[in-house]
């Protein structure tokens, strides 16, 4: 399901370790640095400090959960927010907290690189090797141990992302700046290599993926230098193509392979008998559902995977008659756990009164709007800023001071939009017509 990203980009809350002040929008230079928030940069909100915690692939054990909950309930407000790239936001901080926050997570594992924590967005596709698919574990672990072992990436933004999909498209779909994609069963076929949206791709050995990976941020960078873009796609028309070219040059073989329109999360529900899969209503957990998910992940194989689009995956093996159970209490404890729940699509920001920009509380709004399920999902958005929006085909709205405004977008593409008055009843019925 959908949360909240950042609030904003309001003054940071620095808690040790400096981050880059490069960016910059296509060829215009960006007025600031990347104020993207981390654990050691915290940023500020009007319901207090927020800090990012990076879960590379989105893979928690239990006690690393635990650590979670524990820091939300000594430094927070006890909730646990799940982003758009499968990590946690925790929300309602003190603005000192910042040190003993560090020690708590560098104690749980989770920040195993002070100068790289904001430089760890991974996301993987949350089911690779519980079906069918290649696992991609070993190229997790192997990507963030590269990253975090070379000076160069600590300046990457904390905008970039990688992405691993086990060859499903769901995460390649992601709009990545650098992503791998399996072919091929595991522990045999190739590794394709895609630099932004390109439409073609690079074969590399298998093995060498990861280093090819981390090459390539490295060499996004350099081509960064001059522009000061955060992202592949903030670069200029013909840096980009150098820079693939250059790519190229160190890879295997190009092969035309366009990245996939719209990503396709895991449905709720089970995974055969290898997991069971969650969503989380507009991607906010109270600290009883989160230990309810821990105390689920530790029956089974200890393991949680937070996926980019708001839901848990925990994997087993799950016996069937336990499965069964295991949903029922998660569904009794308020999450997704069936395709055909109201909540199935719906996302929105952190909107009012967390965001001093948003126009609304579009949380409240989402909510009263929920109805049957549409064949789109849809975004709330308290403000212009769109903060943690999907990818793809979904039905946006915005809220302006002339009502919210609904549109149609199709990646790149935007329908004209209509614009509904401060009225429920036709709000509701405006969105859920959109959605079908």
């Amino acid at each position: 399901m959908l949360a909240a990203m950042p609030d904003s980009a309001p003054s940071p809350l620095s808690a040790g370790g400096a981050s880059p002040r490069d960016g910059a929008a296509r060829a215009t230079p960006r007025a600031g640095g990347d104020a993207c928030p981390g654990t050691l940069r915290l940023h500020r909100a009007d319901d207090g400090a927020l800090a990012r915690v990076r879960i590379p692939g989105g893979v928690l054990s239990a006690d690393r959960a635990e650590a979670l909950l524990t820091a939300a309930a000594r430094f927070g407000d006890g909730e646990l927010h799940l982003t758009s790239r499968g990590n946690v936001q925790l929300r309602g901080l003190g603005t000192q907290c910042g040190g003993e926050l560090a020690g708590l997570l560098t104690d749980a594992g989770l920040l195993p690189s002070a100068a790289h924590e904001r430089a760890r967005n991974i996301v993987a596709s949350p089911l690779a090797g519980l079906d069918d698919s290649p696992s991609i574990r070993s190229w997790l672990t192997e990507l963030d141990r590269l990253v975090c072992g070379s000076p160069a990436a600590a300046a990457l933004s904390g905008r970039f992302l990688f992405a691993l999909d086990d060859g499903r498209g769901d995460v390649d779909a992601l709009g990545a700046d650098v992503t791998l994609i399996a072919e091929g069963p595991a522990g045999a076929g190739a590794a394709l290599l895609r630099i932004g949206a390109a439409d073609e791709v690079f074969r590399v050995p298998v093995a060498e993926a990861p280093r090819a990976a981390l090459r390539a941020a490295e060499e996004f960078l350099r081509a960064a230098r001059d522009s000061g873009a955060w992202r592949v796609k903030d670069l200029p028309d013909d840096v980009r193509a150098r820079l693939i070219g250059t790519i190229g040059a160190a890879s295997g073989p190009s092969v035309p392979r366009p990245r996939p329109r719209t990503a396709t999360p895991p449905a709720p529900g089970l995974v055969g008998t290898a997991a069971i899969t969650a969503d989380v209503p507009l991607g906010r957990l109270t600290p009883t559902q989160w230990q309810l998910l821990t105390d689920t992940a530790r029956r089974y194989g200890g393991e949680l995977r937070l996926t980019p689009w708001r839901g848990i995956v925990i994997p087993g093996p799950v016996p069937r008659p336990e499965a069964a159970d295991a949903l029922r209490t998660l569904s009794a404890a308020g999450l997704i756990t069936a395709p055909d729940s109201p909540w199935t699509g719906v996302g929105a920001c952190i909107g009012h009164p967390g965001c001093a920009k948003s126009l609304s509380d579009v949380r409240a709004e989402a909510g009263a709007a929920v109805g049957v399920p549409g064949r789109l999902p849809v975004y709330w958005s308290g403000c212009e800023r769109r903060c943690g929006h999907p990818h793809g085909e979904w039905i946006d709205v915005v809220v302006t001071p002339d009502g919210h405004r609904i549109s149609h977008v199709r990646g790149e593409r935007r329908d004209p939009p209509t614009t509904v008055g401060n009225d429920s009843a036709r709000l509701a019925a405006a969105v859920a017509e959109a959605r079908a």
